[in-house]
């Protein structure tokens, strides 16, 4: 990851407007649409425009990612071969089931790298991987290509696969099974060593709940989140950005070990508790972050 990336903000479109919006925002990753916000009618014209974009805009360092139709569509393919003459920096790819599908997006993008003269492997992925009862459960299996960045879930298209209505109790938390999803995406990035991206909050304006919902998916391992409306990218980063607390912590623990380490201890008492090889990589990963984003 060239910058630390907290949000992944998307682009509906092709909407001009909206893109200098979010040109402009301080999202860490934009997500040019061409599945869930562009008609079928539509989708040959918008994603001429996404061509035209990706040659012409400048998107200020942001790194930029269109989400592709799903492979099982008319449009997904041909999404990823026109879109490579000039290509984003990721794709999106919705709704994997199986190996063999991811498999088939990364062979179509070596491809095209060597036809159009791109460095080999530096187009990557980030999947939407428990957007499906399959996806779900294979969600380790198709993480583990190559090429993959990032692995996200999707809770509203999952109740569409299950046939419910909602996805959330009453008091705002994800009912057991969207939970179970979001848990399972979590562990298979980590797995695969690749970024846990949670899925989007879809109650826009409620700010407090996206903040709750932030620090939830923060305290499980989460490292960044998806957005849909500009107002929620200041929440986004605020929560996924160590704290100036957190850093000095974490300075503190690794100055700890240290000393520890010249005293010839791997673990020791560190302001009343135990510590030991996990709570210094968990500082390390702390510093790290804070490099990213200029902290430190």
């Amino acid at each position: 990851m060239p910058s630390l990336r907290r949000s992944f903000h998307f682009v509906p479109g092709p909407n001009e407007r909206m893109l200098e919006k979010a040109v402009s925002s301080e999202a860490d990753c934009l997500i040019l649409d061409l599945e869930d916000s562009v008609p079928p009618d539509k989708k040959d014209e918008s994603r001429k425009v996404y061509c035209d974009w990706l040659r012409e805009v400048d998107f200020g360092g942001k790194e930029t990612a269109i989400r592709i139709n799903s492979l099982n569509s008319p449009w997904g393919m041909q999404d990823l071969i026109e879109t490579m003459e000039s290509p984003p920096d990721l794709y999106v790819v919705p709704k994997p089931e199986r190996l063999t599908e991811v498999q088939l997006v990364e062979s179509v993008i070596d491809k095209y790298e060597t036809r159009f003269g791109h460095e080999f492997g530096t187009t990557r992925l980030i999947l939407i991987a428990g957007e499906t009862p399959s996806g779900v459960i294979n969600v380790n299996e198709v993480s583990s290509t190559a090429r993959i960045d990032g692995v996200t879930w999707g809770a509203e298209d999952l109740a569409a696969a299950l046939g419910v209505s909602r996805n959330r109790s009453a008091n705002g938390d994800y009912l057991r099974v969207f939970e179970y999803s979001r848990e399972q995406t979590l562990l298979a990035s980590v797995a695969n060593k690749v970024q846990p991206i949670d899925t989007v909050y879809v109650e826009f304006r409620d700010h407090k709940g996206l903040e709750r919902d932030c620090e939830h998916a923060k305290a499980i391992g989460f490292t960044g989140k998806l957005t849909i409306h500009p107002d929620q990218i200041t929440v986004v980063n605020q929560v996924f950005t160590p704290s100036l607390d957190e850093v000095r912590e974490a300075e503190h623990l690794v100055e700890a070990f240290d000393e520890a380490r010249t005293a010839g201890k791997l673990a020791f008492e560190f302001k009343g508790k135990m510590v030991d090889a996990p709570h210094l990589a968990h500082a390390q990963a702390t510093l790290e972050r804070a490099k990213q984003v200029g902290l430190i």
